[in-house]
């Protein structure tokens, strides 16, 4: 019994009893549905070893929608736990673990996938290509942020939710303050998802240098393409510090190494380091690829190009390198000297200024222009004021003496929602309902759609506002209780309305997508929002191929320019195509790397070793694989071209 007793949960309650039962039962429901409509064959060949790009973005986008409800979930739980005062709904522990998990579910998990999800989709069509540089690699990166993902989720119910904050500082992540595998879970699941980031970053910082389209120049790419490019730039730098200190936690927690001990030459604020060092270019691996989103979709509103692109890449790339030079305005507290807290002050404050820029442009872009409301445009309208707000709160935070009074308040907690959410959040939502009749061939159901965007809002606001009140008043985060006297209680109530109606919100998205596909006409059209970029100029649904012609590009908006001006795009007679095959070594490996972060959580390492083996077993075999993909015959090429009405040619 020994050998099992590792497997329980330290702190059980109720409701991680009825989550076991439900996540038993689900699994049991898919299982009956695959069986009963025979689809295993079907799930096995079309998407558990896809290597195309656009299956892999939507693959991602299904995975984030669900780490989307984990993290809610969580977020209502805490806001319950704390609309009254003295609320006994949860305890201490079980409150530290749902926000430590919150914060990992919501960056890592939601958004991350959610931007990847875009990018993937979206990157190979605006540049012309017909997938990415290294497709194999791309499902690769795809499963082992999945496993990474799903190893995560599975704490709360097999030994334990890491509970030391998203952040996981040491001592408090630690064998002494952490003895249960919580920690473990967070240390190696990140690690796995990790990876599968870094090979994101590698394959379309390859993608966009090689694969573009004849005459695509840097100062023709699209801003969202532009955006991914210097987002993976930043993931290539800032991932592998990510890796070596949770490398490092590793070794501390499980072969009692010091690296980040208080004692035996160990350095608890080395953790702190690394980590910002990684975090805080983190932030903008998010929201550099929603600015691009962004500058996608108010152009097509306003029926306008996109004002100051020169200057809108200048400053994206101005935020990608300064964002290294500002990761210790994240603990002004933690006693530095004032001349090192006056110089990330300074950088802090710096940084706003490119994001400044891009704020007029957008305005500007819209400026005179014949603006039409749809879901995408609100999105974008509702980001602006609302992010403005953040970054405000943002140099308020940047000022390092008045940090004293701000930090480790609702107020911070306030500043961070205010800037990822209408930053994130809001690009993703209006991305994914821009290009959904591009990923699925039928439009999202506008109506519904500025239902759930208007409950987002307001939700919002009631949300998270009275936490900048709340905050200067003294409240600090990550205290599960606080009691009546201190006047909270009200304010602490609005916030918990506010996060019901982000979760009607949420639960009106879903319906929106459930009623959209039994009722949407699904002849939509190329083209359904008259928009600017090459990622309209092919088919709905997408062929395998993308483009049956690779296209010319002669300007920025090389498609509107086809379509307004009359510059012919396609050029040229169709000849065969070449494209990868699938392969099911990606899926396999990645469920290899789970096994082996599992036995490494647990300590179980006669089968972390057989998981190893198997790891360099499946390299091994794909070095001595001889695969040059297959060609798709013109004969092919004319009948689908036909088909979807021969736009291409």
């Amino acid at each position: 019994m020994g050998f099992f007793t590792r497997f329980l949960i330290p702190n059980p309650s109720p409701v991680i009893y009825t989550s076991m039962v439900a996540i038993g039962v689900t699994i049991l429901l898919i299982v009956f549905g695959l069986t009963h409509f025979k689809k295993w064959f079907y799930l096995w060949s079309g998407w558990l070893t896809t290597v195309d790009h656009k299956r892999i973005g939507i693959m991602y986008l299904i995975a984030a929608l669900l780490m989307l409800f984990r993290g809610g979930v969580d977020a209502v739980m805490m806001r319950a736990q704390l609309a009254v005062p003295d609320n006994k709904l949860l305890d201490s522990q079980h409150y530290n673990e749902i926000f430590s998990t919150h914060g990992v579910v919501m960056i890592l998990f939601m958004a991350m996938p959610y931007i990847m999800a875009l990018m993937n989709f979206v990157v190979p069509l605006q540049i012309g290509a017909r997938d990415v540089a290294f497709p194999r690699l791309n499902a690769i990166s795809f499963w082992l942020f999945f496993m990474g993902a799903m190893l995560f989720n599975i704490s709360f119910v097999i030994g334990g939710s890491p509970d030391a904050g998203w952040s996981s500082y040491f001592p408090l992540a630690g064998n002494e303050f952490s003895p249960h595998v919580g920690t473990n879970y967070y240390m190696i699941a990140i690690q796995i998802a990790g990876i599968g980031t870094l090979m994101t970053g590698i394959n379309f910082l390859t993608t966009i240098l090689k694969m573009r389209a004849p005459g695509m120049t840097f100062m023709r790419l699209p801003m969202f393409t532009w955006s991914s490019l210097v987002t993976s730039v930043i993931i290539i730098f800032a991932f592998p510090v990510l890796t070596v200190a949770l490398i490092m936690g590793t070794m501390d927690r499980l072969f009692a190494t010091k690296f980040f001990t208080i004692t035996d030459g160990g350095m608890d604020m080395l953790w702190a380091n690394l980590f910002w060092v990684w975090g805080h270019p983190e932030v903008y691996i998010l929201i550099l690829p929603a600015f691009g989103l962004f500058s996608e979709i108010i152009p097509t509103f306003s029926r306008r190009n996109l004002y100051g692109y020169r200057s809108m890449v200048a400053s994206m790339v101005f935020i990608s390198i300064y964002s290294f030079f500002v990761w210790t305005h994240h603990f002004f507290t933690m006693g530095q000297a004032a001349y090192v807290n006056s110089i990330f002050s300074i950088t802090t404050m710096v940084i706003a200024i490119p994001t400044g820029i891009k704020i007029f442009n957008w305005l500007l872009t819209m400026w005179r222009g014949r603006i039409r409301f749809t879901v995408p445009m609100l999105y974008s309208i509702g980001f602006i004021p609302l992010f403005t707000i953040g970054g405000v709160t943002g140099v308020m935070l940047a000022m390092s003496a008045a940090d004293y009074q701000y930090h480790n308040t609702m107020f911070l907690v306030a500043h961070f929602h205010n800037v990822i959410i209408p930053g994130v959040v809001f690009a993703v939502l209006g991305a994914a309902t821009y290009y959904w009749p591009k990923m699925f061939g039928f439009m999202l159901n506008e109506r519904l759609g500025k239902w759930a965007f208007w409950f987002l809002t307001i939700g919002f606001c009631l949300a998270f506002f009275p936490m900048y009140i709340t905050g200067l008043d003294g409240q600090a985060r990550r205290i599960y209780t606080y009691s009546e006297s201190t006047g909270f209680g009200p304010w602490n109530m609005v916030t918990f309305i506010g996060t019901v109606l982000m979760a009607i919100s949420f639960f009106l998205i879903v319906y929106t997508v459930y009623y959209s596909i039994r009722h949407a006409p699904k002849d939509v059209g190329q083209d359904p929002w008259d928009a600017r970029s090459l990622e309209w100029a092919t088919h709905n649904p997408v062929p395998e191929y993308n483009f049956a012609i690779i296209p010319q590009v002669n300007s920025r908006e090389a498609f509107w320019d086809a379509k307004y001006k009359g510059v012919e795009l396609f050029k040229g007679d169709y000849e065969k195509i070449h494209m990868p095959n699938n392969s099911g070594s990606p899926f396999i490996m990645s469920c290899i790397f789970f096994v082996f972060g599992f036995a490494l959580i647990f300590s179980i390492w006669f089968l972390a070793i057989i998981g190893l083996i198997g790891i360099f077993t499946c390299m091994a075999l794909r070095s001595f694989e001889i695969d040059h993909g297959h060609y798709i015959s013109v004969e092919e090429i004319k009948e689908t071209e036909a088909k979807y009405g021969g736009v291409n040619k």
